[in-house]
């Protein structure tokens, strides 16, 4: 049986107490680090929500200025030469192509800055492509989206306009059937 030294156990106890109070200033400067390290992981997550605001902001501008444009070449025929590179069109096709892309362009938009979803862009797509004019229009600019980056958001959106132009020519009155158009691209 053990003996019992009450000496032995006092000695064990003020041990633990000064380890307690050794342990102390670095458990406080353990909480210190953690609170800080905590305001830092905040800063960064504020700083990344503020960057991909001002992108959203920048996406915005870009294509205002990209509007204007062509607000001004669907209103004056002698710039629409300038800005269109479809030729052999007459000055009144090439207006409505101008606009056809004008409509992609803001689809396109709207969701690259997050105002709906992948599967609401391809619903929008899917009505878009029932036109006739549009459906001219994305025939005649094919060339213009094969030079696009292949991991480009526009790329890929380009990608899913092809699928449903074929599922629309496969069968046009099916054209609310809702097929498999892929992962949906990074805004």
């Amino acid at each position: 049986m053990p003996t019992r030294n009450s000496a032995a156990r006092s000695i064990g106890s003020a041990m633990v107490a000064g380890l307690a109070r050794l342990r102390s200033p670095f458990t406080r400067g353990a909480a210190r680090r953690d609170r800080r390290d905590e305001f830092r992981a905040e800063l960064l997550r504020q700083l990344a929500r503020m960057t991909e605001e001002m992108h959203r902001a920048n996406l915005i501008q870009e294509y205002r200025i990209a509007m204007e444009q062509m607000d001004r070449t669907i209103d004056d025929p002698s710039l629409a030469d300038a800005r269109s590179t479809l030729a052999g069109i007459s000055e009144a096709k090439r207006r409505q192509m101008i606009f056809a892309n004008r409509q992609y362009a803001s689809l396109l938009l709207s969701y690259r800055i997050g105002t709906f979803g992948w599967g609401e862009l391809l619903g929008h797509l899917r009505i878009l492509c029932r036109n006739s004019l549009f459906a001219e229009y994305w025939d005649r600019t094919g060339e213009h989206r094969r030079s696009l980056p292949a991991d480009s958001v526009e790329r890929r959106v380009g990608e899913a306009v092809d699928s449903i132009m074929e599922e629309l020519a496969d069968d046009p009155d099916e054209w609310w059937v809702v097929g498999h158009l892929g992962e949906p691209p990074c805004p």
